[in-house]
């Protein structure tokens, strides 16, 4: 039997995923209440309403994020953003900075490589935003030269936040290499075996989009 694991965290009015950026505004546009004067009695509908900034939650970059010239989500072909073989790499416990070193001698060619950091324990707290592992230059580098499909991670920034040059973002877009950030679960997992899937929304003219991230187990 297979088993489904879902590696996103829930959006929920008012939540902040990013410390300064605008929380998710979420609201009936008809509640049922009003609906009661357009339908027959008894028959009643929501129809709700969403403000929100396409970083929330659980989400992928494109290319577009972050170079002008670059596809948008809209661009991502099924087969880039789902359906992939995926491994998980655990995080050493030692230091904020996750470097080169720690994918060894992994295979990662063709695969979505999913970093569990722990970090996503943290989640809606003040602590989440501060001091939170990431990858360096070098990782991402490896990454890219290593042939990886996706790389996702359960922290709040693939990238330091302190470097404003962005390097893994920089890196890895530019190879077309789909980024998900803010993944959660990820201790669910066994280190390889299973299906990942992070597939958004065909919006066009948009960088980064929240998706329903989850894995497929096959046993």
């Amino acid at each position: 039997m297979a088993r489904l694991i879902d590696l996103s965290h829930k959006i929920e009015d008012g939540m902040i995923t990013y410390p300064g950026l605008p929380a998710p505004k979420i609201r009936d546009w008809l509640s049922r209440e009003a609906s009661n004067t357009r339908y027959a009695p008894g028959t009643t509908f929501q129809l709700g309403m969403i403000e929100l900034l396409a970083n929330t939650g659980t989400y992928i970059d494109a290319p577009s994020h972050r170079y002008a010239e670059g596809k948008d989500v809209a661009g991502y072909s099924l087969e880039a953003v789902a359906d992939l073989d995926g491994i998980v790499i655990h995080a050493p416990d030692r230091g904020r900075a996750i470097a080169a070193e720690a994918f060894g001698e992994v295979d990662v060619r063709g695969k979505a490589v999913l970093v569990h950091t722990r970090w996503d324990r943290h989640w809606r707290t003040e602590r989440y935003g501060k001091g939170y592992p990431f990858l360096t230059a070098a990782a991402a580098r490896h990454l890219v030269d290593a042939g990886a499909a996706l790389v996702g991670i359960d922290s709040l920034n693939i990238d330091d936040d302190s470097d404003g040059t962005r390097p893994v973002h920089t890196a890895l877009l530019a190879a077309g290499i789909p980024i998900v950030e803010h993944l959660c679960g990820l201790d669910r997992l066994p280190g390889s075996g299973f299906r990942f899937f992070a597939t958004p929304p065909r919006v066009r003219g948009i960088g980064s989009f929240p998706v329903r991230a989850f894995a497929l187990i096959e046993k």
